[in-house]
């Protein structure tokens, strides 16, 4: 399969706007709880237990409703198609966005917050199935990844707006401005959204073959391929897809489909795959880290504005670290990155961890500096590994006609295990301190080694091919098709002479 011209890099890094919406408004929250003009404005005492609470709400809530976000597109993507639902997903963020920063009261805030996390559950799920159907086999890892990359620059901005922030005269400016940037992304995303082509895949899926080619065709042309081969191959093994899948029930409408997902073995597989994958990227604490880390730099006796730039230098490295990760997909795989990533996150973790028990509220430097330098290697090691993998991964290994569904209830997973450990998180850290951190040792071990042991590996292959690694049939492998096998394809499709064409790999 040949990769994607200039007008597919456009069009996949055009709806990272998405990712950048999700990534600033998730991480927006760790720079905001880093203002005491917050915590001012609403009377609260961030050292009392009822303190405690209604900062783990604010996190919990936001992962509450970006749980259901994610369900909740499984069946908006295929009722409306994937370009209308980033339309709808922007919209909802705006609007959240807009009553977060005018919050007059907690739990108006809270509320916002609350809607602010279903729209970014709908848009971190819909973000990288639309890159997925869009992007060419041997590309997308780098094309899909660049969804972990810019929800990571998102992330950056989120923590130098908030550094920025610190230092206005207006006290109630500073976390309102910080709020207040939560609507650009999405604004950009949903003005620019009608230049976005639908999925060739979802068009296709939904009998609309002549618009899925004409799209395939923009997306994939190159000068050397005058008959658009590419095209033409990709829309002949989507069809052949679908049309097996047709014939063997699978297309059953979005309740049976659930059931079908839940029924059939290698679905059930795929669906657990996906969902412990996503909890096992929350459980390396890398949201704990990222929304508390102003408050874990307090622990190591930084206040100030120190903790706020070392929280955004270290969302920087993060998006940087991201970059690289998006650049060795298609290279190295999808599988031994996510394995060296989560052991290397997990001896990172029980390196700070040491440190804050040892180290934490006292004058020592050295023993506090390499608190420091132990939260850069987890993200060195998170951003370079976990982060666009996991999207990538979990967007590839559905088929086309319940690819929003287990998408959906796969990036679900990420909330789930959000919503656990940063609900917990404050509460813990005033009652059993450093301890709560020996579950992000611990469990990122065990599931390097369930990755390593069951997990298939999927660098190369088109989408369309992947069931095979799940033991589903796949209607036709043109990535291992000889090159006479292959020419005579391209022949018979070029002069339209074949529709249901033989050709055994």
């Amino acid at each position: 399969m040949g990769a994607g011209n200039r007008y597919n890099f456009l069009v996949v890094f055009f709806v990272t706007f998405g990712s950048l919406t999700y990534g600033y408004n998730s991480a927006v929250i760790g720079a905001v709880i880093g203002l005491p003009s917050f915590f001012t404005y609403f009377d609260i005492d961030i050292k009392s237990s009822g303190g405690s609470r209604i900062t783990g709400a604010t996190n919990g809530l936001f992962a509450g409703g970006g749980f259901i976000g994610c369900i909740f597109i499984t069946w908006l993507a295929d009722k409306v198609g994937r370009k209308r639902s980033i339309q709808i997903t922007a919209s909802v963020c705006i609007v959240a966005g807009a009553i977060q920063a005018g919050s007059v009261h907690i739990a108006m805030f809270l509320v916002a917050r609350f809607m602010m996390g279903f729209g970014v559950g709908m848009v971190n799920s819909i973000t990288p199935l639309y890159q997925s159907e869009v992007s060419p086999a041997h590309s997308r890892g780098r094309m899909v990844g660049s969804h972990g990359f810019i929800l990571c620059v998102g992330y950056g901005l989120a923590g130098w707006t908030g550094y920025g922030c610190y230092f206005l005269e207006n006290q109630e400016a500073q976390w309102r401005l910080c709020l207040a940037l939560q609507i650009v992304p999405p604004l950009c995303l949903l003005v620019g959204s009608p230049w976005l082509p639908e999925s060739p895949r979802y068009l296709v899926a939904n009998d609309m073959q002549e618009k899925g080619f004409e799209v395939l065709k923009r997306l994939h042309h190159q000068p050397e391929d005058e008959d658009d081969t590419i095209a033409r191959e990709e829309l002949y093994q989507i069809r052949q897809q679908l049309d097996l899948e047709k014939r063997e029930g699978w297309r059953q409408g979005w309740i049976k489909g659930w059931i079908l997902l839940f029924s059939r073995k290698s679905y059930r597989k795929r669906l657990l795959f996906g969902f412990l994958l996503l909890g096992l990227v929350q459980s390396t604490g890398c949201l704990v880290i990222n929304n508390y880390q102003v408050l874990l730099y307090n622990g190591l006796s930084l206040y100030g504005a120190m903790p706020l730039m070392l929280y955004a230098l270290w969302d920087t490295w993060a998006a940087f670290m991201n970059f690289v990760n998006s650049l060795l997909l298609d290279k190295l795989g999808r599988i031994p990155i996510m394995v060296v990533g989560q052991i290397g996150c997990s001896i990172s973790v029980a390196g700070f961890t040491a440190c804050l028990a040892r180290y934490g509220g006292t004058d020592n430097r050295v023993g506090n500096g390499f608190g420091v330098f132990f939260l850069y290697l987890f993200v060195t090691f998170f951003g370079g590994s976990m982060d666009a993998s996991s999207y990538v991964y979990s967007s590839e290994i559905f088929p086309t006609s319940i690819r929003a569904q287990g998408t959906g209830f796969s990036v679900s997973g990420l909330f789930a295990f959000s919503l656990i450990y940063t609900m917990c998180a404050p509460v813990a850290f005033n009652s059993i301190g450093w301890k709560y951190y020996l579950i992000f040792i611990i469990v990122p071990l065990i599931g390097a080694a369930i990755m390593a042991l069951f997990y298939p590996e999927t660098k190369g292959l088109a989408l369309e091919e992947i069931g095979q690694k799940f033991g589903d049939e796949v209607a036709i492998d043109l990535t291992h098709l000889s090159a006479e096998e292959r020419a005579r394809l391209d022949k018979a499709l070029v002069h339209s002479e074949v529709v249901e064409m033989e050709i055994k790999a």
